[in-house]
């Protein structure tokens, strides 16, 4: 099913490797990382629909809500105010939904390789350049994604940024966070099960809006009906990661941040729960590096962004992938 719902973007396609890992990347479908394969196993959210032109308008879960997609200028839809009048942003941002292209070849090194690609926003005067470098190390492969935004236009802008990783999870799997965070922030929450957005739950074990409570770092089963949004910090410069360990998979996914350049991390919990509509359900855990602690860019406060004409912003992001001995059952 997935091969189907992916068919229309092969001749797309931009494939790096390393060793057994591949990466496979869709410059005309928002750049999309589409795949990161190892070996015969997929570690992204496969498509709900069919990979297709994106409108500047559709909502994601209109999409195929699948892979890797770049979240900016805003995750949720909203308007903002700027010189030029109000800025009408799309839901999870431009970046998905347009062409990116290509700054050179893909290059190769001894241990992996890399790709750079550009894109351009339309609700704000903002471009991106992506850079990622596959490589192997001693335990797997690493992903090194380096992001530059700059302000094209002639007025200063807002903006705020978030990764988005869909990887799958099986029921089991755990999500670790360094030890010193015990609470996060709710974004949403499917039936509101963590209760209104801005509550503060405990981590891992959150009480529920029932009453009863749930461990957060366990994934659940994918049919649980489960979608939650949740934030942590900001975090300190200790605080720089996230795991899910995939002990059935035999894989162990790390995700490694500069909290100096984005303080926050969002983790989106779907087990089934989303999108709301019948057809096909989202079964992943994605940790998301941001700026900001909210997923709109409406709404302001001390992590609040913005670049002057001419200016820009760089950070990075890392993500490794450790084989890690499977769990069997006794």
């Amino acid at each position: 099913m997935a091969e189907a719902r992916t068919s229309i973007a092969k001749s797309e396609n931009v494939l790096i490797r390393a060793g057994d890992c591949h990466v496979t990347v869709l410059p005309h479908f928002g750049a999309k990382i589409s795949s990161i394969r190892i070996a015969s196993r997929e570690l992204l959210q496969a498509p709900l629909a069919p990979v297709k032109t994106r409108t500047q308008t559709m909502a994601f879960d209109e999409g195929d809500a699948s892979g890797w997609d770049e979240c900016l200028p805003s995750v949720a839809a909203c308007q903002v105010e700027t010189a030029a009048g109000i800025a009408n942003i799309p839901d999870h941002g431009d970046l998905w939904r347009v062409d990116w292209q290509k700054h050179g070849p893909e290059s190769k090194s001894g241990d992996g390789s890399s790709i750079t690609l550009f894109g351009k926003c339309f609700s704000l005067p903002l471009e991106v350049e992506r850079t990622i470098h596959l490589h192997e190390i001693e335990r797997g492969w690493r992903l090194d994604l380096s992001y530059r935004v700059r302000n094209c236009g002639k007025y200063s802008v807002p903006w705020s940024w978030a990764a988005h990783p869909l990887f799958v999870c099986d029921e089991g799997d755990r999500i670790l966070l360094p030890e010193s965070v015990h609470t996060l922030r709710v974004e949403g929450s499917g039936g509101k099960r963590l209760g209104q957005s801005g509550a503060s739950v405990d981590w891992p074990v959150a009480k529920l809006a029932n009453g009863s409570t749930a461990n957060l770092s366990t994934v659940n089963r994918s049919d649980s009906g489960v979608g939650d949004k949740l934030f942590a910090g900001p975090l300190t410069s200790g605080e720089n990661w996230c795991v899910l360990e995939r002990q059935s998979a035999g894989i162990h996914v790390r995700v490694q941040f500069d909290t100096a350049a984005t303080p926050y991390l969002g983790l989106w919990l779907c087990y089934g729960g989303w999108p709301e509509k019948p057809g096909p359900k989202q079964v992943c855990v994605a940790m998301e590096p941001s700026t900001a602690p909210v997923d709109s860019l409406a709404i302001s406060g001390p992590w609040s962004r913005q670049l002057a004409p001419g200016e820009s912003y760089s950070w990075p992001m890392q993500v490794e992938i450790e084989r890690i001995e499977r769990k069997t059952d006794a």
